[in-house]
């Protein structure tokens, strides 16, 4: 798996600008179903995929720095553009749009380098969770800095759930 990097196509590359973290991601043959396409399970590992080399970059992910806070999703969405097939590869762009209280919004855009255009496109909902606890908690404001400081295009802080 390929971080952060940007594919040589152009095209491709100008479809990922807008996500600051992006995993190069190959099509494996048992990604198929009997339909010869891609099942759309694989779609939300990749994204979830994104989201963990996301939170590796923020430092939230369970148990992280003792604090017992981390991650659990609360909710995802994907629309599908085109059909993928094997062999392929993808690369997963992902962003934050919005930090709330307790929980970061996620737009994911997934990129096939055969068809050279957008395959799918999602959004997660994840909120910070202290797993000691078993209850929600605030996102951590050092985690919260760093995705301001990562994000190029403006994040949007609201104030509740």
């Amino acid at each position: 798996m390929e971080m952060d990097a940007l594919p040589a196509d152009p095209a491709v590359q100008e479809l990922l600008r807008p996500y600051p973290v992006r995993i190069s991601l190959p099509v494996q043959w048992g990604d198929m179903d009997a339909m010869q396409h891609v099942n759309n399970t694989v779609y939300f590992r990749w994204f979830e995929s994104g989201r963990v080399a996301y939170f590796e970059r923020m430092g939230l992910l369970a148990g992280s720095e003792g604090s017992g806070v981390g991650p659990i999703l609360h909710s995802t969405h994907c629309r599908y553009r085109v059909p993928l097939t094997y062999p392929d590869t993808v690369w997963v762009g992902t962003r934050v749009t919005e930090i709330g209280l307790d929980r970061v919004h996620f737009a994911h855009r997934i990129v096939s380098l055969a068809h050279g255009r957008v395959a799918a496109e999602g959004t997660a909902v994840v909120v910070t969770y202290d797993y000691r606890e078993a209850r929600k908690a605030p996102v951590p404001e050092p985690v919260r800095r760093r995705i301001l400081a990562l994000e190029s295009e403006p994040v949007a802080v609201a104030g509740g759930a």
